[in-house]
């Protein structure tokens, strides 16, 4: 696990994931020439309004596999 420190409007925070989870976040930042701030914010607005029971890095995670999952050409016959 790694954690990186990040502000979130105004306040600190920290998130743990592996680093394979963060590598996948700074490429999709950098796609979409943002911070991994910013993108971490963004994904923790679209978080409280659509499962605010769920931890912030348990979100991150579910959205880099749907993200992964959307770059996969589907294999099925």
């Amino acid at each position: 696990m790694k954690k990186r420190s990040v502000s979130i409007h105004g306040h600190p925070t920290s998130v743990a994931l592996e680093p394979e989870f963060w590598a996948e976040i700074d490429r999709a930042a950098t796609e979409r020439n943002s911070s991994v701030s910013r993108l971490i914010r963004t994904l923790d607005d679209e978080r409280l309004e659509t499962r605010p029971d769920q931890g912030l890095a348990s979100y991150i995670r579910v959205w880099v596999l749907n993200r992964a999952r959307a770059d996969t050409p589907d294999q099925s016959c």
